[in-house]
């Protein structure tokens, strides 16, 4: 029964909540009345799940010996010891195999970006996570593909405006998990992450308030965007502009005075200010587009 645990925290289920970008198009696309596009998403966002865990395991064999260092990453399965290698090989198989299937009965369009996502995934555990910025940016680029999934993979037109505010959302998220490495490593940085070296405290502080800035400023235009305000039927998405203020604004104060920032995942769930924010962010745009 342990070893069961231990896979099922190998796979890392609390990260899908990144997978729900794939149901911005259902949401924001107003392709929530056809019972078709739904069901393709909905297998989309599984597909993505699946494969992201397969990356994770990956990833995690990749960084065994790193991740022994780190002073929170070390109670993982395999860098505990709780999980073997052999295991984490034949669950990475299976569900890269279960993900890429469901994947072909959403779309082809849908395992075409899969397949994109996950050798870009696979590139980066292998070589492109030491590359300073660029490492960021195909974190950032992970989103997006998310995005297209549930957009462009369905049939349903991605819009440009969601699309910028999906980049500097998840660039934002991918400077300040990187500041937060570097608060919770303050020695021997480098033994866990090697481009770290290349990064300072003040490198990243600037380019978390340019990409803060960038994801308020695209939001609120969104909002205000005449072509938003047709589609959605409603002026009056510029009302939830000040959750998404206060969301960073939080998120800034956790990376800065809780040593958070790390695991947007993790965050989410246990902040309580940052839940609810999300939440009635959710709950409101929901309200006004119906």
């Amino acid at each position: 029964m342990k070893i069961f645990i231990e896979l099922l925290r190998l796979m890392r289920p609390h990260q899908w909540v990144k997978n729900a970008f794939v149901f911005t198009g259902l949401l924001f696309g107003h392709a929530w009345h056809d019972p078709n596009l739904v069901a393709q998403v909905v297998i989309a966002f599984i597909a993505f799940c699946l494969v992201s865990s397969t990356i994770y395991i990956i990833n995690d064999i990749v960084d065994l010996e790193q991740d022994r260092h780190h002073p929170k990453k070390n109670q993982r399965p395999l860098a505990s010891g709780q999980a073997s290698i052999t295991a984490a090989i034949i669950l990475a198989a299976v569900l890269g195999a279960l993900g890429f299937g469901l994947a072909l009965g959403a779309s082809k369009i849908v395992v075409i970006i899969l397949v994109a996502y996950a050798l870009m995934n696979v590139a980066y555990s292998l070589r492109l996570k030491h590359v300073v910025i660029l490492d960021v940016f195909i974190i950032a680029t992970g989103f997006m593909l998310r995005i297209l999934a549930g957009t462009l993979g369905v049939g349903i037109p991605p819009s440009q405006w969601l699309l910028l505010c999906g980049m500097m959302v998840t660039l934002f998220l991918g400077f300040t998990k990187r500041r937060a490495e570097i608060i919770a490593l303050t020695e021997d940085k480098t033994a866990h992450r090697k481009v770290l070296a290349h990064y300072s405290p003040v490198l990243l502080d600037k380019m978390i308030g340019i990409t803060a800035a960038g994801l308020i400023m695209s939001y609120s235009l969104y909002t205000m965007n005449p072509d938003t305000v047709r589609i959605h039927g409603t002026p009056n998405l510029i009302y939830t502009v000040p959750f998404v203020m206060y969301g960073v604004f939080r998120y800034i104060y956790l990376l800065h005075h809780q040593s958070r920032g790390g695991d947007p995942s993790h965050d989410l769930m246990r902040d309580p200010h940052l839940f609810i924010v999300v939440g009635a962010w959710l709950v409101t745009t929901i309200w006004l587009i119906l």
